[in-house]
């Protein structure tokens, strides 16, 4: 089943419109026409639909039924320490499909890269189609919201707005997510830093436990920075309940 989302510009509950460049993916890629269905999210929510009217670069879509959500209750949120070369690129597309609901990416004082402004705004741009198009891949109800990279001095004022923190350092010896899951049996969203190919200092590592995060192992093993976060995000899931 192809799947869209409705363009809030000329959408309303009645009548679900795609823009430009999805209309004419759907038109010229898909050769889908009146009378064909797709996976339509509005406003959050996800619907069958049936194509009504297909005129010039608009196709407009009618709703058939409401589809059940396949949104995590857990909101997740990965604080990813900027990696060099396209590795981000992975790692939100990933991110995006497992479930998460927000990528920061966080330049830290190990951080290889150091993006000028002009480079972090196209980025964020690039990474915020990768969300979309992952997203709609998996289908998503809501497309995950990417920040702009922020340095780790700022990273601290993001952790209010999560239930709980988990730092997973390759310095920390003992208790992983098994065991911060037993302390944490239920949030309503979670934190999960990850540092960049240099690691995590001493310092920032300090810096985060004094703002109430908990420090975590993922195993007796070293896992690149692109793997981590997705391990992470994968365990939690996994542990809350949200692949069952």
């Amino acid at each position: 089943m192809h799947r869209f989302y409705a363009a809030p510009g000329n959408s309303s509950p009645s009548r679900f419109g795609l823009d430009e460049a999805d209309s004419y993916h759907a038109l010229h890629v898909l050769r889908l026409g009146p009378g064909d269905q797709a996976e339509v999210v509005f406003r959050g929510e996800r619907y069958l639909a049936v194509i009504e009217t297909c005129q010039g670069t608009g196709v407009t879509l009618a709703p058939l039924e409401k589809l059940p959500s396949t949104e995590p209750r857990l909101s997740v949120t990965l604080f990813q320490g900027l990696p060099k070369g396209d590795k981000m690129d992975l790692i939100v597309q990933k991110a995006c499909e497992l479930g998460v609901a927000r990528i920061v990416p966080v330049s830290f004082s190990r951080s290889i890269v150091k993006l000028a402004e002009k480079d972090s705004q196209r980025k964020t741009e690039r990474w915020r189609k990768i969300a979309r198009e992952a997203g709609k891949q998996s289908g998503r109800c809501v497309v995950p919201e990417i920040d702009p990279v922020i340095p780790f001095r700022s990273l601290p004022s993001c952790f209010p707005a999560c239930a709980a923190v988990a730092v997973p350092w390759e310095e920390c010896g003992e208790g992983g997510p098994l065991s911060f899951v037993r302390r944490h049996p239920s949030l309503p969203s979670l934190g999960i830093v990850i540092g960049p190919e240099g690691g995590i200092s001493p310092e920032e590592m300090d810096v985060m436990l004094r703002h109430g995060c908990e420090a975590i192992t993922l195993g007796s093993r070293i896992l690149r920075t692109e793997t981590a976060g997705l391990a992470a995000v994968s365990v939690f899931f996994g542990l809350y309940g949200e692949m069952e």
